[in-house]
């Protein structure tokens, strides 16, 4: 059993639901992350393109619950140590999380809707496209905003990796399991 610095009963936990929509998103969002870089390295095996689309549109809707979620209850105080600094990076970084929860979605259905192919959930049901057309100017932007801001997106979701790594066995603050 590895020694700890807190005692297992101090750690203030996150509830049952906002640790199930991380976990939910999170593996979500790697799924789409490694679908967005990878997927045409694949493509000829299997065309990831329709369930990273649909993925994405599920993220949006978790992440909207999520923050509903969110702002209906209080999240757990950070553990004692935690500087000034800490706490406003953590709040940084997650606050740019939930914006890129949103936002790439978005952008994604954008330009998504712009193309020839229909939008489906997993092939259960169609996803209506939104009015646009390959030509303007907003379905150009939407794609390379979601291209630049998917790769800004891995960065973040490395450095969260590092940070609860860092956390969990360097700094052995509890910071883990306010989230398991």
């Amino acid at each position: 059993m590895a020694s700890t610095l807190y005692p297992p009963a101090a750690v203030a936990r996150y509830n049952g639901v906002a640790r199930t929509l991380h976990w939910a998103i999170a593996l979500a969002i790697l799924f789409n992350l490694f679908t967005g870089i990878f997927g045409e390295s694949f493509e000829d095996v299997w065309a990831s393109m329709p369930s990273h689309k649909a993925t994405g549109l599920l993220i949006l809707v978790l992440s909207i619950a999520r923050i509903g979620w969110r702002l209906l209850w209080k999240r757990p105080d950070y553990p004692a140590g935690f500087s000034a600094f800490q706490r406003k990076v953590a709040a940084a970084t997650h606050g740019t999380f939930y914006l890129l929860m949103l936002i790439l979605p978005v952008t994604g259905w954008i330009f998504s809707s712009a193309g020839k192919y229909p939008l489906s959930f997993y092939g259960l049901f169609a996803i209506p496209k939104l009015p646009f057309t390959k030509g303007m100017a907003i379905v150009g932007a939407a794609h390379e905003t979601h291209e630049l801001l998917g790769y800004g997106f891995a960065a973040l979701v490395v450095l969260h990796i590092a940070a609860a790594v860092y956390h969990q066995w360097v700094l052995k603050d509890g910071t883990l399991q306010r989230m398991l």
